[in-house]
């Protein structure tokens, strides 16, 4: 199989914008601007008498900010988040013991995931019995073990009757 090439073209301007805007809201420099700006408004509360007018700038001022952040905010949470399961598919693509049913399991439903999850909760109850930490317990090997078994379990029904 041959490895996916990597472009080296330049990101779009809306993406080096919510890189730029990203990395920028979440400095230091951000946070100091904007408590400095929440305390020139309070500070200047007196001079327009406390306002509606005064109250709606800071108010429609953070509601913008707001709404236009969460959408910046999820891109990068979409973004990040699609690297962290491309690295991941990456290790189990290269680990020998490691399940490749598990690439790209994001794709699953709820319940399918929940299945997943109460095969780990049991593999991890499995694992505090083991005196060998290094026993790989992938779904593959727990399904042969399983599968073992049954057929060591049907031998003996027969054997029984």
């Amino acid at each position: 199989m041959e490895e996916p090439k990597i472009s080296s073209k330049k990101n779009s301007f809306f993406e080096r914008f919510a890189n730029a805007a990203t990395k920028f809201t979440g400095s230091s420099i951000a946070f100091i601007s904007a408590t400095i700006i929440v305390l020139v408004w309070a500070v200047t509360g007196p001079l327009f008498n406390y306002s509606e007018t005064w109250q709606l700038v800071i108010n429609t001022g953070t509601t913008i900010i707001t709404f236009l952040m969460v959408f910046l905010i999820q891109k990068a949470q979409n973004k990040d988040g699609k690297a962290i399961q491309l690295k991941l598919n990456e290790l189990i693509a290269a680990h020998e013991r490691a399940s490749n049913r598990m690439v790209d399991i994001e794709d699953l439903t709820e319940e399918e995931l929940d299945e997943l999850h109460k095969f780990y909760v049991t593999l991890a109850k499995l694992s505090k019995k083991e005196t060998d930490i290094h026993c790989s317990h992938s779904i593959d090997v727990a399904l042969e073990n399983n599968d073992t078994k049954l057929k060591t379990n049907r031998h003996f029904k027969k054997r029984k009757k």
